[in-house]
């Protein structure tokens, strides 16, 4: 097992910069998931963790060791691969030992390691089976066979799941969890699936052209995310401008700003100075919906544009009155009035929204 120090890595493919000098420390035994959208650098990263690029420029080092230079093969690394990558003239046993016969391992132990992670995957009864025999879902657990039998200082993940349907992507989420926290492994997992990155990360680091926007752990993305595109593309927010008039309490982070004709109190992120101009962030299930009156404090007008009845929740998109539309979802239990497509609303803004810089 080993931790792993990124440091101010540059990356660049016909001279375009893909990685922004970036730097990362993850800690022996955590997981950790690299999350964005297609072409923020993720990939990239991993392939340069995993030693298939090389850096233009920075460091890797696995605890203290610099493998900044040192090829794949001798970076003591397991891989899972979207794709799976399994040999398609290998059973399920003889893909799993290939690491270990790679590594001159006597047959006994290659057999008894073969066996017990096999088994630890839920496939001991499938070992004489090929690939084209197999489920997606089998296929991916013996790649996570494959790449756990040889006792890697650091396991990295491509988008394992990708090609998975939604029951079995949460079956395996649970799978993968297991046996990475039994086995202690470092664990580098890239995903551009937000909820997957929630579910399983110790920390995530959400990526932005090269460069990490963010790095907490799901919690703190969520809650506290720094800017709207973070605040986008963890959870579903309501990313809102808005015209700040920061206020003399005596508490820098406390301010007024106007939205939809109406002057609100809010929370300024970090006490930062962001001028006239600022991004509300609201997620939907903080907001509440009531009768157009009597007018209540922190709220604005708006119309219902349309309701949707999900069982545990009821969604809302609500166009404010000379503003935008904003979203508002009610949970189940919640006692406040139904309300349906052209009915008149207030909708009601906690004061602990967050106002960030655009």
């Amino acid at each position: 097992m080993a931790s792993i120090t990124i440091d101010g890595i540059v990356k660049q493919f016909s001279g375009n910069t893909v990685l922004q000098s970036l730097s990362l420390h993850i800690p022996d035994g955590a997981f950790y998931t690299l999350l964005g959208p297609s072409g923020c650098g993720k990939t990239t990263l991993l392939r340069c963790i995993a030693g298939f690029y090389e850096p233009d420029a920075g460091r890797l080092l696995f605890d203290k060791d610099d493998v900044t230079r040192v090829s794949t093969h001798h970076r003591d690394i397991g891989m899972v691969f979207q794709d799976y990558a399994l040999f398609p003239d290998k059973t399920a046993f003889d893909n799993v030992a290939y690491g270990l016969r790679a590594r001159k391992v006597a047959k006994p132990e290659i057999a008894r390691r073969v066996t017990e992670a096999l088994e630890k995957v839920g496939l001991g009864q499938l070992a004489d089976r090929y690939p084209a025999q197999m489920s997606g879902g089998q296929r991916q657990r013996v790649a996570l066979a494959r790449a756990l039998v040889i006792r890697p200082r650091v396991l990295l993940m491509d988008e394992p799941l990708s090609n998975l349907d939604a029951k079995m992507r949460l079956q395996m989420r649970d799978v993968i969890l297991d046996l990475v926290r039994e086995a202690g492994i470092t664990t580098v997992f890239v995903t551009h699936d937000q909820e997957e990155a929630l579910a399983m990360s110790d920390r995530i680091a959400i990526m932005d052209r090269g460069r990490i926007a963010q790095l907490g752990t799901p919690e703190e993305l969520y809650g506290t995310p720094v800017n709207s595109y973070v605040a986008d593309f963890i959870g579903s927010a309501n990313v809102l401008p808005v015209t700040t008039q920061p206020v003399a309490s005596g508490n820098p982070s406390h301010l007024r700003y106007e939205l939809a004709g109406r002057s609100l109190d809010g929370v300024l992120d970090g006490g930062q100075q962001i001028g006239a101009k600022g991004v509300l962030i609201a997620r939907p299930e903080d907001l509440s919906l009531m009768a157009p009156a009597p007018h209540v404090p922190n709220a604005v007008l708006g119309q219902v544009i349309r309701r949707q009845y999900l069982g545990f929740k009821t969604a809302y998109r609500i166009q404010l009155d000379a503003g935008p539309e904003i979203r508002v979802e009610l949970h189940a239990g919640n006692t406040v009035a139904d309300f349906h497509a052209g009915d008149k609303v207030q909708v009601l803004v906690p004061i602990d929204c967050r106002v960030v810089a655009a």
